[in-house]
């Protein structure tokens, strides 16, 4: 057999207590900087918040997440749209020059149906790519190798969306549900 494949950062979130109940993605807006911290959250701006997807498809592999708890791009306000997707671009922009990626991956998947993990939150995916960044891992072991900790990517990415961070999130957007156009 070959040399095993060491991941031991994990074995702290495989431990550690899940939420029980109640939507992953909602509370940012109230959180501390500790938990937005162990939230992996990147930037809370006024509408919406990045944050690095636990489970990455590459290394910097974030989410950009509307605070509003809603499923579907219709359920938000022509305002939270415009808010989610200027974020949206300015993540882009900021992730390709910070781990210098060379492409980048955007999309939703809306609906269970569609590939949704979480279908009832919307959310954006903004995955970086590299030439040649796929591998035999995924095909012959189904394993992704990601090459830096979680939290050592959140700490690197946070200087680079600093600027995006809002002044105080306002408490009142996480009971808010969306408002349609």
């Amino acid at each position: 057999m070959g040399n095993p494949l060491w991941a031991p950062w994990r074995m702290e979130y495989v431990l550690s207590q899940k939420r029980a109940e109640g939507c992953v993605f909602c509370g940012v807006a109230g959180a501390s900087a500790e938990e937005r911290a162990a939230r992996l959250v990147v930037v809370s701006a006024e509408c919406a918040f990045v944050v690095l997807n636990r489970y990455p498809f590459a290394a910097g592999h974030l989410l950009i997440v509307p605070h509003l708890h809603v499923a579907g791009l219709e359920d938000l306000s022509t305002d939270d749209h415009d808010a989610l997707f200027r974020l949206v671009r300015a993540s882009v922009v900021r992730l390709r020059a910070a781990v210098k990626a060379e492409g980048v991956n955007v999309g939703l998947n809306l609906g269970a149906a569609a590939g949704a993990g979480i279908a009832e939150h919307l959310h954006v995916h903004v995955v970086p790519r590299w030439s040649g960044d796929t591998n035999f891992m995924p095909v012959v072991a189904d394993t992704r190798v990601v090459p830096q900790a979680l939290e050592a990517t959140r700490q690197h990415l946070e200087g680079h969306f600093a600027d995006l961070a809002a002044p105080s999130v306002p408490a009142a957007a996480e009971p808010r549900r969306g408002t349609g156009s």
